[in-house]
């Protein structure tokens, strides 16, 4: 539609977030079209649900190239082809490279699940737990060279008491959703 925002969701995995903001897309709750899933994981659910979505999809198997920068530079001209405008990582288990960061600078979003700058990296979620910390989160950053280290956009707490890491998970996950949906929206104004 004409007068939309065009963004990229990138993921590895499941896809509950690129499926939340699909979804959230499709409504009108946030003013954007996700023109495109970009997708390092050719097995990967997040597929299927972009598929089945029909969501445009750039699906690569990284060893296929001869280095980061191949690959990159192949996203981004898929990403300057479809008019992308923002980046979301959502669940995308790549440490995003010189070639990404150039062409995006300032336009390349990450959700991660931990109040950060606490328990960077990819297993936030159970270090939190084991360190035994009351209050979870998930945080919104720019991305820049740093691992979970660039400028905070957004954070959202959730309270929990428990030691179920499938519970808390889910309960992270929940807020990421709503949080991600809020903040695309606050950075598309």
């Amino acid at each position: 539609m004409a007068g939309k925002h065009r963004i990229a969701v990138f993921a590895s995995g499941y896809g509950s977030n690129f499926e939340a903001i699909a979804q959230a897309a499709a409504a009108g709750r946030i003013d954007a079209d996700v023109a495109l899933m970009v997708c390092d994981k050719p097995a990967a659910r997040v597929c299927k649900v972009a598929r089945a979505m029909g969501v445009d999809s750039f699906v690569f198997t990284p060893r296929d190239y001869a280095s980061k920068a191949d690959f990159e530079r192949e996203i981004v001209a898929r990403c300057q082809e479809a008019g992308v405008e923002l980046i979301c990582l959502a669940g995308y288990m790549r440490i995003v490279g010189e070639t990404l960061l150039e062409a995006y600078r300032g336009r390349i979003i990450n959700l991660h699940p931990s109040l950060l700058p606490s328990f960077k990296g990819a297993h936030a979620i159970e270090q939190a737990l084991e360190y035994g910390v009351k209050v979870f989160g998930a945080t919104i950053h720019y991305v820049d060279e740093t691992l979970d280290g660039g400028r905070i956009i957004a954070q959202r707490a959730v309270p929990y008491d428990g030691d179920d890491i499938d519970e808390l998970t889910a309960a992270v996950h929940a807020v990421e959703h709503e949080l991600y949906i809020d903040t695309i929206n606050k950075l598309l104004k």
